[in-house]
């Protein structure tokens, strides 16, 4: 299945979900990488691995549909089956929605539905929470509010702070996301052999 993964920052998940796939610990091929941050780390990690990648910054375009739709002619141009977000900090719209429907997924860094939105290690660390973890779901129009595929919960310590708690949360997702992908693959490749 081609895959493409739409990340705005430093692309930690991006780069794992690329390792796995070319190492064939995860199913799936990485065919294209998109920021819609300018010189966002992320592209430069996919384009060190032979990924294409593609730099679409939303205000170059006229609005989100035409945005949407410039991202589909990219996506189409390459093949690509299923989206993968991976830090990427844009809602989607119902323009892509509609032409990936069932088909793009989120990693969110805690347990859906509490703590949505930005900075939910900041948020779970504010309400003084016992735990958070990393929840992985389908994408809907709302923000973080799609099924749930799959969730890991991770303890928060007293001495844990953004730092600590962000690499606890990373190292959870690292295993998990390529650890989904593989069940969703198998489910789609299943699907269409059925």
């Amino acid at each position: 299945m081609r895959l493409a993964i739409f990340a705005s920052g430093s692309g930690t998940n991006a780069e794992n979900l690329i390792q796995q796939t070319q190492k064939g610990l995860a199913k799936g091929d990485v065919v294209l990488v998109v920021s819609d941050k300018r010189q966002a780390p992320v592209l430069k990690k996919a384009s060190e691995l032979g990924v294409e990648t593609a730099e679409v910054i939303p205000s170059s375009f006229e609005d989100k549909q035409a945005y949407e739709t410039y991202l589909i002619e990219r996506l189409n141009a390459a093949k690509v089956e299923f989206i993968l977000l991976a830090g990427y900090m844009r809602l989607i719209g119902p323009v892509l929605l509609q032409a990936y429907e069932g088909r793009i997924v989120n990693i969110h860094p805690s347990l859906l539905p509490h703590f949505p939105g930005l900075d939910a290690v900041g948020q779970a660390l504010e309400a003084k929470a016992k735990e958070t973890g990393v929840t992985i779901h389908y994408v809907d129009a709302g923000m973080d509010t799609g099924p749930v595929i799959a969730q890991e919960k991770i303890a928060i310590e007293l001495d844990d702070d953004h730092v600590s708690l962000t690499k606890k949360i990373q190292a959870v997702e690292h295993q998990l996301y390529p650890h989904v992908v593989n069940q969703i693959v198998a489910e789609k490749t299943r699907g269409e052999n059925e």
